[in-house]
């Protein structure tokens, strides 16, 4: 007996494709992130300082995290069940997110100074006010360059700091973002372009990975039929993947000029206001946080902070998934997040 056209698996793949897209549709995707907070002040032309309420009076120091300015924040706050933010107000944090917002035509002049030495001075500033302790830094890949600049620039703002899958050296084999970067004129870019679009950038990041970002994600979309649970996660993951902010002119020629072509930040010739940023100048205690199979952040371009940064008190954790797994997969709520509270907490 023939087999009917309508019995093919990929018939059955593309009716359950049509049926996840129908439920989908009736989703709500909220990108304020599953923990409320409150907003206390602005510290710079549309950024916010976000605090979010410890759970328990505990009498924790305030964290303050230093995220990208590429993304937005809430992948720190996916879920209820995947929440970083989450997880460190459960241990009695009161925790403080800068969201950076996002840049208008006239912040294209924003240079790396106005960002670091300024806004998140303030913010550290802001924070040590009100809660009446210096504020840990938890920086998160670019952020993570900016928190060690303030570190290096401005000590007295910054208790200890913990970096997330940030990069330090950036000219270590197998980045193959920097050697992207190497063939770009950033200068003549911001000058020609002014902000660089979100959606160009997406691309770009898109481009280091197509099949797994692409292709694959969407190949397994029909396996979360009938599973609304796991269905909003990857609409909100899928959300925060593309709601990117425009990038300030200034800042990410400086940026990708400085650290990516000229490895400023290793070399110690990256300059803010005049002033170079000495990674021996850092002698707070450094927790560093890297992932092994990371493609936007090789191992090595993180662990090159140890061989570099001033502390005496320095220490690394190695976490076995990728860029995004750090913040996301259970394995890193499991095991990972529990070690970066305890190290807050000695």
């Amino acid at each position: 007996m023939a087999q009917s056209p309508f019995d093919h698996p990929l018939h059955d793949w593309q009716r359950r494709l049509i049926e996840t897209l129908e439920q989908a549709a009736e989703l709500p995707v909220d990108t304020r992130g599953a923990t409320p907070f409150t907003h206390h002040g602005e510290v710079g032309p549309g950024m916010h300082l976000r605090r979010y309420a410890p759970q328990a009076a505990t009498g924790q120091r305030p964290v303050l995290i230093v995220y990208s300015l590429v993304n937005r924040p809430f992948i720190l706050d996916l879920t209820e069940r995947r929440s970083l933010i989450a997880a460190l107000t459960r241990a009695g944090h009161p925790v403080y997110l800068l969201d950076w917002g996002y840049p208008k035509g006239a912040d294209r002049f924003l240079d790396l100074g106005d960002y670091i030495d300024d806004f998140l001075a303030t913010a550290a500033e802001e924070v040590a006010a009100r809660e009446g302790a210096t504020a840990d830094l938890l920086g998160v890949c670019q952020g993570g360059v900016f928190a060690l600049c303030l570190a290096a620039l401005q000590p007295q703002r910054v208790h200890r700091l913990v970096n997330l899958v940030t990069p330090v050296d950036f000219h270590t084999p197998g980045d193959q973002l920097s050697r992207m970067a190497q063939g770009v004129d950033f200068d003549q870019a911001a000058q020609t372009l002014g902000n660089v679009s979100a959606e160009w950038l997406n691309s770009v990041f898109v481009a280091l990975k197509p099949y797994r970002l692409l292709a694959q994600r969407y190949m397994e979309l029909p396996e979360l039929a009938d599973h609304p649970e796991a269905l909003h996660d990857f609409l909100r993951l899928e959300r925060w993947m593309y709601d990117s902010p425009d990038q300030a002119a200034t800042a990410f020629a400086e940026f990708g000029r400085e650290c990516y072509q000229r490895n400023g930040l290793l070399n110690g010739t990256l300059t803010l206001n005049g002033r170079p940023v000495r990674l021996s100048a850092i002698e707070q205690p450094v927790l560093n946080v890297y992932a092994e199979q990371d493609h936007l952040v090789p191992p090595a371009a993180a662990r090159a902070l140890g061989a570099h940064v001033g502390s005496t008190d320095y220490g690394e954790l190695a976490f076995p998934g990728g860029h995004l797994g750090v913040f996301i997969s259970r394995r890193a709520h499991a095991e990972l997040l529990p070690r970066i509270v305890a190290w807050l907490a000695e």
